[in-house]
């Protein structure tokens, strides 16, 4: 019998043992950067790399946390830098700089912060090399002591560097560049899911879920084009499905016969369209007329009625991702469009609502910490006070380059609406796995 009882106590160590590996391999996925799986994940076939970035983040070892705030303030500052004037963006910084004035606008009803208004301050951007930077100065200038901003890639990349030089702590809210948190510097962070986890969303669908297996891309050629495709072409070679062509078209450009040309000779099974709201749906209606009736995917930005518009019937069927669910059965999200639309006499879009989430983080802050520019920095960054943070967009989670890698949707047109569902990972061994936390 002692024999017996000696094999059970064993045989329960191993489970334990088995158990424990399988707990700390589930943690080690979790940390991942970017949130990629492991069947996606680069190079993982091969030979572990010496060494792994952005899984621990960047401290910062300079002063300043030591400062008092101020005495003699009338009001407390926030900045803001987005695409207002003479850029084919101002729609969507319009609606970026509406979420972060709802923001401020209900924060000054409760009381500002001890009694001192909040002010935006308020910046153009225009996608020029350098020009960031100088606005960024400006906002140094007018003692801001956080702010929102933006959405063109090259903006965000140079005002990133000049936020570091000034140590304003930058809350990303509009771009999707995946890069942008790979810059090492301790003084931004993104809420809102980049382009590398709706490059995998869309991938998956493509792939796993519809089947297809001979997709051609025709994308923008600037950086939000090129970066984008990067992160999609990658996950669709590791899947075993390389993307057969890839066309380029400029921004302002409306005839794509050629491009569409040599798409229609290679005769894929399924098109992605990847640009913004006014090409992508030109690049759409010259794909229908000239007779190309393969199911079309694209990136988030059709999800408008600026796309729509153009598009017309032609946009039925599409299937694009979404960095939100604006259909959610969420309170947090019901009153925010309530309130945003009574506001400002529209419908709010993605970048409205993760722009009022960035700047909700941004009063938080302070109330947290007090006026104290590295602090406000610290408590923002420390993937603790905010972590899981729950939004009008929803919950906002950082992995450990303060990127949010929380919950992505697909979103199909049909029936005259967007039709909004979770995005779903690769099937393998026979079963589905969604991504964490969904």
């Amino acid at each position: 019998m002692k024999k017996i009882i000696d094999y059970k106590r064993i045989l329960l160590f191993a489970l334990t043992l088995l158990f424990a590996a399988g707990s700390l391999r589930a943690q080690e996925g979790k940390v991942m950067y970017g949130n990629t799986p492991d069947s996606i994940f680069p190079y993982g076939k091969f030979q572990k790399a010496y060494k792994y970035h952005f899984v621990e983040p960047i401290e910062f070892h300079g002063a300043g946390r030591e400062k008092a705030a101020p005495t003699d303030l009338t009001e407390v500052r926030l900045g803001f830098l987005g695409p207002l004037e003479n850029s084919e963006l101002v729609p969507l910084g319009r609606q970026m700089l509406n979420g972060a004035t709802l923001a401020i606008e209900e924060a000054n009803a409760k009381g500002g912060y001890n009694g001192l208004p909040y002010k935006l301050m308020i910046h153009n951007d225009v996608g020029l090399w350098g020009a960031a930077a100088n606005e960024v100065i400006k906002m140094d200038d007018e003692k801001v002591w956080a702010w929102l901003g933006s959405i063109d890639d090259i903006v965000s990349h140079v005002a990133l560097r000049a936020t570091l030089k000034c140590e304003i702590l930058m809350v990303c809210t509009g771009d999707p560049d995946p890069t942008f948190t790979e810059t090492n510097i301790p003084w931004g962070i993104r809420v809102i899911s980049d382009d590398r986890q709706s490059g995998y969303a869309l991938a998956y669908h493509i792939f796993q879920n519809e089947g297809h297996q001979r997709l051609a891309v025709i994308r923008a050629n600037n950086r939000y084009g090129r970066v984008g495709v990067m992160e999609f072409n990658g996950v669709a070679t590791r899947l075993g499905h390389p993307v057969r062509m890839e066309e380029r078209f400029e921004v302002g450009e409306t005839d794509f016969s050629m491009q569409l040309s040599n798409i229609k000779k290679a005769n894929p099974d399924a098109i992605l369209i990847w640009g913004n709201a006014t090409e992508s749906a030109l690049v759409l209606n010259q794909l229908r007329e000239m007779r190309l009736e393969q199911p079309v995917f694209a990136s988030d930005r059709v999800i408008s009625d600026e796309f729509l518009k153009i598009a017309g019937d032609n946009a039925q069927g599409i299937v694009a991702t979404s960095q939100y669910n604006p259909d959610a059965d969420d309170p947090i999200l019901k009153e925010f469009q309530e309130n945003y639309k009574s506001r400002f006499g529209m419908e709010a879009d993605v970048f409205a609502v993760h722009a009022y989430d960035g700047m909700n983080l941004m009063i938080k802050a302070i109330e947290e910490v007090g006026l104290n520019r590295v602090l406000i920095r610290d408590v923002l960054t420390d993937l603790k006070t905010f972590q899981n943070y729950k939004g009008a967009s929803g919950e906002i989670v950082f992995d450990a380059s303060w990127n949010d890698v929380g919950k992505i949707f697909m979103a199909e047109y049909k029936d005259g609406a967007y039709q909004f569902f979770p995005a779903e990972l690769m099937k393998e061994r026979g079963h589905s796995t969604r991504m964490p936390g969904y």
